[in-house]
């Protein structure tokens, strides 16, 4: 009767650690693909913006006095991003991205017959809308990478995540440019 009952508790105590395992590696694997369902919502938009930059950069041309280093940085953080198959550096280049583009627009402001150009209006005001877009799913992107990340430290998942290749994601930043505050000027 004792080995039926010790049987039965080891049993018992086997299924509890195997039901475990699987519900830690169901849990992985749910933040692991809403990162990437996250991410590629912010793609789509990402993808809109760098195909923008060969625009800017040609109304810009029309105009004198631009800045050809600028230009030249954007193109090939384009040609980067366009390039790129993972979803880290895609994050890496899109925060570069937006520190860039913010200059290029703060160098417009010193150019006023630019700022005339109707194009150039058009294309800025376009820009700006996708950086609205952008804000709006960085937010719910940021909160999965950071649940992710949680998610691959805690015990028992750090078990599974290490063998498994789970490393920690980059959260899309916000430029330091974007932070500051200059007041209203009139």
């Amino acid at each position: 009767m004792e080995i039926i009952i010790a049987s039965v508790i080891l049993g018992l105590i086997v299924i509890g650690i195997v039901s475990g395992g699987i519900a830690v590696y169901n849990r992985l694997i749910m933040l692991k693909y809403n990162v990437d369902k996250n991410f590629a919502n912010i793609d789509v938009i990402l993808k809109q913006r760098v195909d923008e930059i060969p625009n800017l950069i040609s109304v810009v041309k029309e105009t004198r006095g631009y800045e050809e280093s600028l230009l030249k940085q954007l193109t090939e953080l384009r040609t980067a991003f366009l390039s790129s198959r993972s979803s880290d550096e895609k994050v890496q280049l899109a925060n570069e991205a937006g520190k860039l583009l913010h200059s290029f627009f703060a160098v417009s402001e010193n150019y006023p017959e630019l700022k005339a150009v109707e194009n150039f209006h058009t294309l800025q005001l376009r820009v700006s809308d996708l950086e609205n877009m952008l804000s709006d799913r960085r937010e719910l992107y940021n909160e999965s990478v950071n649940m992710y990340n949680i998610g691959i430290h805690e015990m028992p998942a750090l078990l599974f995540a290490r063998p498994m290749g789970y490393t920690d994601k980059p959260l899309l930043h916000i430029p330091e440019e974007e932070k500051k505050y200059d007041g209203i000027h009139f």
